[in-house]
């Protein structure tokens, strides 16, 4: 059974964590590979994935969401045996709580939801790119939006939300990007889709700095079509990056505006 995970950590603590565990590389720092780490030092590697972290603008105090397969009685026992002293002064396992969510949910159950993702495509073979007259090499992985403007403009182009001369915006290529992933299994029907807010990020992956690339919030609502899939579809997570941050597909009532953060 899937559980829907709360944990209240100091996102300032998490910080000095990160420094003295070095983990920052070049100057950067992910907060979603310095919870990975951590987590997986605390509960274990993959016990609480997909997650997502909402952190008011200055606040020193964050709050993190995740599903996991362990109730919320188990995840406080693994603490208390694994939990290296130093990661604790980063997350609170006392304000721990969670709650299992529906095995099952109906056939036609209309949703609301809201997602962190990275929309990335991983090229399958070399492609030139004509902004900065370099190849991109085969198995990079790409900004979707990029890719769109760069198949369907070869000869240039120039990166705005809404590129007229393409006849494109940001906001549908990744809805069209989350659509593939939630339908492919037909899981669900994407009724509807906006991109809440959108940046790039460089992220930190192993010994170096990775690629920098889109992070993005989607709102939206959808209609369940295959209730064992949609409830897979949660548990799994949705994209690349499960394990740093991004993919938590959080479901709210339909027509209900999601928590800020």
């Amino acid at each position: 059974m899937t559980h829907m995970v709360y944990l209240p950590f100091s996102y300032a603590a998490l910080g000095q964590w990160s420094g003295r565990r070095r983990l920052m590389r070049q100057g950067v720092f992910d907060e979603g590979y310095a919870l990975h780490v951590l987590l997986s030092g605390v509960f274990g590697k993959g016990v609480l994935q997909p997650f997502r972290t909402f952190r008011p603008s200055r606040a020193q105090e964050a709050t993190l969401y995740a599903y996991s397969d362990l109730e919320e009685r188990t995840l406080r026992a693994v603490s208390e045996v694994a939990a290296p002293p130093d990661c604790l002064e980063v997350i609170d396992v006392a304000g721990l709580r969670a709650k299992p969510m529906p095995a099952r949910f109906s056939v036609g159950q209309r949703l609301g939801f809201d997602i962190r993702v990275r929309p990335v495509r991983r090229l399958a073979q070399n492609l030139p790119d004509s902004q900065s007259a370099k190849v991109i090499r085969k198995g990079s992985e790409i900004d979707a939006f990029r890719l769109e403007l760069l198949r369907r403009s070869p000869n240039g182009w120039k990166d705005r939300e809404v590129a007229p001369e393409a006849g494109i915006s940001r906001e549908e290529v990744y809805a069209k990007w989350l659509a593939e992933r939630l339908t492919g299994a037909a899981a669900v029907d994407l009724h509807s889709c906006r991109l809440a807010s959108f940046r790039r990020l460089r992220v930190i992956r192993g010994d170096g700095c990775g690629p920098e690339g889109p992070d993005s919030v989607l709102h939206g609502e959808c209609v369940v079509e295959d209730p064992a899939a949609f409830a897979a579809t949660l548990a799994k997570g949705v994209g690349r990056h499960r394990a740093y941050g991004y993919g938590m597909l959080i479901v709210r009532p339909p027509d209900t505006s999601p928590r800020s953060g």
